[in-house]
Formats: structure tokens, sequence, C-alpha cells
């Protein structure tokens, strides 16, 4: 029996808002980590859930920190 579920968020963000973002984030109770990153995304926030219904809440408590142009959740395959 699975115990955890792993996800990871590609977040876009200015960059006048990452430090809040990155804040905000990591006071979810599901997100283990966050940080800033180069490249096409701005912000990764590692996720861990019991199930995928929780993955879902937590990702949508991120997606409502305002400042956050655009979010991909990639959740794990198994």
């Amino acid at each position: 029996m699975r115990l955890v579920i792993h996800g990871v968020m590609l977040l876009k963000a200015p960059a006048v808002v990452q430090q809040k973002v990155l804040s905000e984030s990591r006071k979810i109770k599901g997100v283990v980590d966050a940080f800033s990153v180069f490249g096409r995304y701005d912000v990764v926030v590692l996720i861990e859930a019991e199930n995928f219904d929780e993955l879902r809440r937590i990702a949508k408590q991120v997606n409502a920190i305002k400042g956050i142009k655009s979010t991909e959740t990639l959740p794990e395959a198994e």
C-alpha cells in the first residue's frame, strides 16, 4: 500500500513576487520544499500527499497565491 504520493509544481511568477510565492507556498501543509530555478519556470514546489485528492487540494492552494502567472502540476506516475 502506497503511503505518500509525490507531486511537482512548476510555477511562472515575476521576480518581484517570487519571495512571497516561496514564503506562502512553504506555509501550506503538504508542501515539503519550494525553491527558485532558472529556465522556463521560476519556482518549483514539491508536494507530498496521502492521495490524489489531497494532492489536488494542495495544488489549488498553491495556485491561489497572488502573483503566480501560470502553473503546471506533475503528479507521480507510480
